[in-house]
């Protein structure tokens, strides 16, 4: 469900796609998760046809997608290998979608959020100055929503358009290709703590809020800095639940 989400949320079309997408899908997939390890060559094209009932051709589109993407790479004569992590496109939108379908893996979902560290609050100061009074609308319109949420998933849709409206206030176009990464953190990170989701909205909600006036009323500093505070307590709750990422708020 995080999958097609993500992918909403990017807007991306909801065309079915051919059989070498939804292949290189499931294959992607499959690398993500582990299920076919970093160094190791994956089935060969016989079982890999076999495997999702479609011709060689088919196989081999899907597998040049992959290619492009940096996940696998075929060594004639021996075979298709999937390449290391340090290889792989991650800011590919496919990349970051198929990693909602896994258990979170606190090292990604650090490196995420420390991306967002150094980006939405800068964002958010940048939104104060330039954001358009149609842009402060779908921030403020965005809040509202999560205001009104009567499911998780309406929360987190509202909670990613929020982050999204203000992204997009900063009139930054290099900011705005951002997006995907923002999404992903926001996805992963909640998916761990709205266990609780009465408790993250009465914390959450008065963050958000404070980035919204500070926009409001074009204070870059206040804006900056109530993002910044937003993104602390994230840190904070994701670090109750999950050990690894406790050094690493230290330092902030």
């Amino acid at each position: 469900m995080d999958e097609l989400l993500y992918y909403d949320l990017k807007n991306v079309s909801g065309l079915t796609p051919g059989l070498a997408t939804q292949v290189c899908r499931e294959i992607g997939r499959r690398i993500v998760a582990g299920l076919f390890p970093e160094g190791q060559f994956i089935d060969d094209e016989t079982k890999l046809c076999e495997r999702f009932n479609v011709s060689k051709s088919v196989v081999r589109e899907a597998v040049k997608i992959l290619v492009a993407k940096g996940l696998l790479e075929v060594r004639r004569g021996n075979g298709t290998r999937v390449r290391q992590r340090a290889s792989w496109n991650l800011l590919d939108d496919d990349v970051l979608a198929w990693h909602q379908g896994v258990e979170p893996n606190p090292d990604f979902l650090r490196k995420l959020i420390d991306v967002r560290l150094m980006v939405e609050p800068n964002a958010a100061f940048w939104a104060a100055g330039a954001a358009t009074e149609e842009q402060i609308k779908e921030i403020r319109k965005a809040h509202n929503d999560m205001e009104q949420a009567d499911s998780i998933q309406e929360y987190v849709v509202a909670d990613a358009k929020f982050h999204r409206a203000v992204l997009r206030g900063a009139n930054n176009e290099l900011l705005t290709a951002m997006e995907g990464v923002i999404f992903s953190a926001l996805l992963s990170s909640i998916k761990i703590t709205n266990n609780d989701p009465i408790d993250n909205r009465e914390r959450s909600l008065p963050l958000h809020f404070e980035i919204l006036k500070a926009i409001e009323i074009h204070d870059r500093e206040r804006a900056e800095f109530a993002m910044s505070k937003h993104m602390a307590d994230t840190y904070k709750r994701l670090s109750k639940l999950l050990p690894e990422l406790k050094s690493e708020i230290k330092k902030m």
